[in-house]
């Protein structure tokens, strides 16, 4: 089931045993050396088919246990993750003339974002491992999601996140009972001050971007995808990208169905960021692999404001080894993303999942992918995370009519 036999540096490709207790390579150091998991793939190949390889008596994306980091499931949370449907979107083809556009709706998991991917197999290494609780750093959705997650079994979390949290995600916080710790500072301030807490405390560590074992909950939406397309998979993914943990899994868990020989192509993964706060689009521009970090990133993306891509070395990887591109987008075509994406699917997504709409139209607006092809868009969030950023873009006064002013009601309607 899925046995780990290795962790392997992203950039010099040593492999260092699973049990070491390292997240990170000693000789490329914490940002160049994030490893990955890898699988003894030769074996799972000889013994695994479309048949076969999903696990249906599991809930949700423990279905794919074979490729996921873990043995015992009576460690798995009660909380059910992943198995979030894949709509497709007669209404926004028309409107664009395009072949298919996919919705890839994750705001339908336990704490309704995509985290919870993540957070899932964290509780899992964090109980194998013992651990008296987990810390994590966040804008507010890893948080969250962490946090309800360790309130489904017990787990104590404490988490790191910047005064600028949205008040929907601090709420989820507080009712989940995690021990919330608030910065004067960005995203970036917490993470660096996580690291020496997990290392200070003994805590485990539920970051991705450091912790190898987490990106393994993110690539389960890619075997989803391929399974809701009876494997034929799309053109084109469009990922919203922040620390680039999303995009580098999802790249991950499509290139393991074609090892494994379930698939035969990968789809060209596109990362989208919102324009203030792209340091990977600027490196991917380049053609670089320096990535010139931004000191005080500002957008109205929170989930994707971050100045400092601490799994950027991966994601510019995935997103370069699958033929794919980054691509910039406004806090004005993001906003605008979020209330078509309602008007037109009835989906309320957060502005960070909005950005990869927005990216999609960009793309075909630029011409950079064909009306011809297929796409699958990742919604990230539930707009419901972050109401306030939204505000600006509905009607803020309602009037409010008398009870018995039938001739007002039919007005109101009628206009």
């Amino acid at each position: 089931m899925g046995k780990v036999i290795g962790l392997r540096c992203i950039t010099c490709g040593r492999i260092y045993p699973p049990d070491t207790g390292i997240f990170t390579c000693p000789e490329c150091g914490p940002y160049n050396g994030t490893l990955e998991v890898i699988y003894d793939y030769e074996g799972l190949k000889k013994r695994l088919n479309r048949e076969n390889w999903v696990v249906p008596s599991l809930p949700g994306h423990y279905r794919y246990i074979h490729l996921l980091p873990f043995e015992d499931t009576n460690l798995i949370s009660p909380l059910e993750v992943g198995n979030t449907p894949l709509i497709k979107s007669h209404t926004l083809e028309q409107k664009y003339k395009s072949k298919g556009i996919y919705l890839k709706d994750d705001t339908r998991n336990a704490t309704l974002s995509y985290k919870d991917r993540a957070s899932s197999i964290a509780l899992i290494k964090a109980r194998e491992e013992g651990s008296k609780g987990i810390i994590v750093a966040s804008t507010g959705n890893a948080a969250s999601s962490m946090a309800g997650f360790g309130a489904s079994v017990g787990m104590p979390v404490h988490v790191l996140v910047p005064k600028s949290i949205p008040e929907g995600k601090l709420l989820q916080l507080l009712l989940f009972k995690a021990n919330v710790v608030m910065i004067d500072g960005i995203y970036d301030t917490c993470f660096d001050i996580s690291i020496k807490v997990a290392k200070e405390t003994g805590l485990y560590l539920r970051s991705t971007a450091v912790n190898p074992y987490l990106s393994e909950g993110k690539k389960t939406s890619a075997f989803e995808i391929a399974e809701q397309l009876r494997y034929n998979l799309p053109d084109y993914v469009f990922v919203p990208v922040g620390d680039g943990c999303i995009i580098e899994s999802v790249y991950k868990g499509f290139k393991e169905l074609k090892l494994l020989g379930l698939t035969n192509t990968v789809p060209r993964i596109i990362g989208v960021q919102a324009k203030n706060s792209a340091p990977l689009l600027k490196a991917f521009e380049n053609n670089s692999q320096k990535i010139e970090f931004i000191e005080n990133p500002e957008t109205v993306a929170d989930s994707i404001s971050v100045g400092i891509p601490r799994d950027g070395i991966k994601a510019l990887k995935a997103v370069r080894d699958s033929d794919g591109f980054f691509v910039g987008v406004s806090d004005e075509e993001i906003l605008f993303a979020i209330r078509e994406l309602a008007e037109d699917t009835g989906l309320f997504v957060e502005p960070a999942a909005a950005a990869a709409f927005a990216g999609f139209k960009r793309s075909l607006k630029e011409r950079r992918i064909p009306v011809n092809s297929t796409s699958v868009i990742l919604l990230t969030g539930n707009g419901l995370k972050d109401p306030k950023a939204i505000r600006n873009i509905v009607k803020k006064d309602v009037p409010v009519l008398s009870s018995d002013d039938l001739d007002g009601v039919i007005k109101a309607i009628e206009r």
